[in-house]
């Protein structure tokens, strides 16, 4: 459905730190810079970037928006967060493991970025 998301960071080293880390452990390569200030990560489904907002106004989380990343195996999930805390994230809401939605069981960690926008990683079990 989506070609990629971008959000914004005031801090773009911090991000780029903490997104290589947090999505490093779901497998994906490092960042890559595009020029203009922002760093992507990029998968055949879609890619995701972080950079200062181009309009040059300081960024800022989006309450009540969440960004969820894919993750293959229930260990990915746990590492993703662990990651993510280690670099500068902020852990949320329940600890990292499963939980049962209204589509089914889940695996899922929630973190909040260097800048304070709301993330997860969601395995769904066989």
């Amino acid at each position: 459905m989506f070609t990629h998301v971008v959000l914004g960071a005031n801090d773009v080293e911090a991000s780029r730190r903490f997104y290589d880390a947090a999505l490093g452990a779901l497998g994906l390569a490092a960042s890559q810079p595009d020029g203009k200030g922002r760093y992507w990560w990029r998968t055949e489904r879609g890619a995701f970037a972080v950079g200062k907002p181009l309009d040059g106004e300081a960024a800022c989380h989006a309450n009540g928006g969440t960004l969820g990343f894919h993750a293959k195996t229930p260990e990915m999930v746990q590492a993703f967060h662990d990651a993510g805390v280690a670099a500068g994230g902020r852990s949320i809401e329940d600890a990292p493991g499963p939980r049962q939605g209204p589509f089914g069981p889940l695996v899922l960690a929630y973190l909040r970025d260097p800048d304070g926008n709301k993330i997860c990683a969601l395995h769904r079990p066989g």
